[in-house]
């Protein structure tokens, strides 16, 4: 894999596609595919834009977040495909129609219904993050290794994303937050989110919505520094998966420490 031609295409996107419309959008640019989810012209061009250049690179199902809110059973390539690509042309598309910088553009490569490369492009908050199984994580071309958080819990700063939580479950997490140093409700952007534990910013994110294009790019990049993902149960994070949740961490006893006190 050209990982290098992948990043490009992203940044091509980025310059033709994302930028010229940041903070320049007008009321008809923006849309909701259901209520509270927005969409923009910014997220429809720039998936356009990369589908047509990736599949130069490899021709193979392209499973796009505006693609599949269209026809929703695109993501079933993700494990009956032999490969597929993943896109999420803006992630964070709120903080993007809001004027933040908290955006990404997002790609990931599934070979039998495993993530196996990921590119996650920060435009504005200038960083690229890449990852290939087996070969380590980079930030802006250098290896990316993540140190082993405190064993204790009162040292470890995370994020729980409680909005879509039943009431017994959030009831649960939110007694069990004065437990840790501090623990926040992310960024809105998994973009975002990832790279935030991959670098040691945060220790641990229980995310509800574990939609794919979201979650195969980050996953594999703090998998490859060294980070650990799971799902609620224990068992690996495979980007076909269907259902909810998703705890991701520094590490393994980290992991076992937020899933002991978070999750009932």
């Amino acid at each position: 894999m050209d990982m290098d031609a992948v990043t490009e295409i992203l940044n091509e996107a980025v310059r033709t596609e994302v930028l010229p419309r940041f903070q320049s959008l007008t009321a008809d640019e923006v849309s909701e595919k259901n209520p509270g989810d927005l969409v923009t012209v910014a997220d429809k061009r720039s998936e356009e834009l990369i589908t047509r250049l990736l599949r130069d690179i490899e021709d193979v199902p392209v499973v796009g977040e505006e693609a599949t809110a269209a026809d929703p059973g695109l993501v079933a390539a993700l494990n009956e495909a032999p490969a597929a690509w993943l896109v999420d042309p803006v992630d964070g598309t709120s903080n993007f129609v809001a004027g933040s910088k908290r955006f990404a553009v997002m790609a990931a490569f599934v070979r039998g219904g495993e993530t196996v490369a990921s590119w996650i492009v920060q435009p504005l908050l200038g960083h690229t993050y890449v990852a290939e199984k087996g070969s380590g994580a980079f930030r802006d071309g250098k290896r990316l290794l993540r140190e082993p958080a405190s064993p204790d819990p009162a040292r470890l700063r995370g994020d729980a994303l409680t909005r879509f939580l039943s009431p017994d479950v959030k009831a649960h997490v939110e007694a069990a937050i004065p437990r840790f140093a501090e623990v926040g409700q992310a960024t809105k952007c998994a973009g975002v989110d990832y790279p935030r534990l991959a670098t040691g910013e945060r220790d641990f994110i229980l995310f509800h919505r574990i939609l794919p294009w979201d979650h195969a790019p980050g996953s594999l990049l703090l998998t490859e520094a060294g980070g650990y993902v799971r799902r609620p149960d224990g068992t690996e994070y495979r980007p076909g998966d269907g259902g909810f949740g998703l705890l991701s961490a520094a590490d393994e006893t980290t992991w076992k420490t937020a899933r002991e006190l978070l999750l009932p």
